[in-house]
């Protein structure tokens, strides 16, 4: 049975029309007729064409209405993103464009079917997709669906940066012992450079509040020694600012008052001898050198706290701040390294290739911070542990000798063990050298003259929650 006879029988059946047995060959006849068989082609042909043309909208109305979920890209950050057509349901599209990216700083990449570049701004931003499915002509106007892309906020432009002394005079400055946000230096200590920054953390330049990190340097030309000191003063103490300056002023104040040639004739011959021929008995002496002389510096910064919180009518405990101080010099044998520490700042030493780190002291550290100490506290002289505070090594030669407040130390060592292991030190090195999200680099050259700048900017890394002063000098 021919196809035109079977579609004329069907269509008289769907409207009752019987075709008696005598009329068969009548039917025969008409479904043979040119005009039939034509007409009959042009319905199936207009039949296909609505069908085709139904399936081709719900295509359309399918992408139209699909959630297509793009991940989320951050401000500031390099965004990458390969679209799967098919898991987006977008296996039908054969041509694809967006409009509006380029404002946000992102592309469509058609070849690689991804949307690439580094957002520019943030916001909840709507973009225009056009495409066109496959059996569409290509006279065919583009379809357009808008999509959703988050853009995450850079977390470091969500932070103010007010300055501690906006619209303030220098009388205001120095009655609250003002002073910068920021500070760095650089300078030659006999055999060896030294590079420091410090700066105020996010949440003080949040609210405009003060810096209360420190540091001091000195290289003593008659003695060849060099000391070197940083300390923190505490966030919950109203002047540590004046503490952690106080107490670094005053170390240096102390050496170059009491360290004189004459002082040191004594010590020199003293490590002459233990390097020859180490003995218990050099050993102690040197050991009462270190606690007689570092201590009576320590005690002294503690005194003069207080005598300046006596005369200002302050409380002691708002002074406030952590020490560390070292003192190093360079005989034929080797370094010798002297140092102190009260509080939870680090001073490590790192050989010469970087496969040994020092430690020079312990940390005051406990249970939710609850153990931290501070130079301001008198029970620190007083403590059998007194005595542990001191450190001291004789060493070829070093790579580097660095002091660190918790604002370096806690985002890029987290824990006080990591301090104890060298490929900790050594992931901190790389990181100096470029090893990091920003790929800023730390050019530890003594020619480098923008050395300074660029610890200044290093020490700028985003950590979450970590939003302390930093201060770091390296001396290399």
């Amino acid at each position: 049975m021919s196809d035109t006879k079977k579609f004329i029988e069907a269509l008289l059946a769907k409207y009752n029309i019987v075709v008696d047995a005598k009329r068969n060959d009548l039917l025969e006849a008409f479904t043979k007729e040119q005009q039939n068989i034509d007409a009959v082609a042009q319905i199936q042909k207009n039949q296909k064409q609505m069908t085709d043309d139904w399936n081709l909208r719900n295509k359309i109305y399918d992408i139209i209405d699909r959630q297509i979920m793009i991940p989320n890209a951050s401000a500031g950050k390099a965004y990458n993103v390969v679209l799967d057509y098919a898991k987006l349901g977008l296996q039908d599209v054969i041509y694809l464009e967006f409009t509006d990216l380029e404002k946000y700083g992102l592309q469509f990449n058609v070849g690689a079917q991804s949307i690439t570049g580094t957002p520019t701004q943030s916001g909840d931003c709507k973009i225009k997709m056009l495409f066109k499915v496959d059996g569409e002509n290509e006279e065919t106007p583009l379809h357009e669906k808008i999509i959703n892309l988050v853009i995450n906020a850079d977390p470091k432009s969500l932070w103010k940066n007010i300055p501690s002394n906006l619209d303030k005079d220098a009388a205001w400055q120095e009655a609250n012992f003002w002073k910068p946000d920021e500070t760095t230096a650089a300078a030659t200590l006999g055999t060896k450079n030294i590079v420091v920054a410090s700066k105020r953390g996010r949440s003080h330049a949040n609210v405009g509040s003060f810096r209360d990190d420190d540091f001091a340097f000195k290289y003593f030309e008659e003695t060849d020694w060099s000391i070197v000191c940083v300390a923190d003063g505490a966030g919950s103490a109203s002047h540590s600012r004046e503490g952690s300056r106080i107490a670094c002023n005053g170390i240096i104040k102390y050496f170059s008052e009491n360290f004189s040639t004459e002082k040191l004739l004594g010590f020199d011959a003293l490590i002459a001898e233990h390097n020859a021929t180490p003995t218990d008995e050099t050993n102690k002496q040197l050991n009462i050198f270190v606690y007689e002389n570092l201590g009576k510096a320590a005690m002294e910064v503690h005194n003069n706290l207080a005598e300046t919180a006596s005369l200002l009518e302050i409380n002691l405990k708002d002074f406030h701040s952590t020490l560390i101080f070292t003192l190093f010099k360079k005989y034929e044998f080797g370094y010798v390294i002297l140092s102190f520490g009260v509080g939870d700042c680090p001073i490590g030493i790192v050989n010469l290739d970087a496969t040994e780190v020092k430690l020079m002291n312990w940390l005051d550290v406990g249970e939710y911070g609850g153990g931290t100490r501070f130079i301001t506290m008198p029970e620190i002289f007083t403590s059998d542990k007194f005595t542990t505070r001191f450190g001291f090594k004789v060493i070829p030669d070093f790579k580097y000798l660095m002091l660190m407040t918790d604002g370096i130390y806690d985002p890029k060592f987290v824990v006080e063990a990591n301090l104890e292991k060298i490929e900790k030190w050594q992931e901190f090195i790389a990181d100096l050298q470029g090893t990091n999200d920003d790929k800023t680099i730390v050019n530890l050259q003594a020619d480098n003259k923008n050395i300074e700048t660029e610890l200044s900017t290093w020490m700028d890394f985003w950590s979450p929650g970590n939003h302390d002063d930093r201060t770091l000098a390296i001396i290399f």
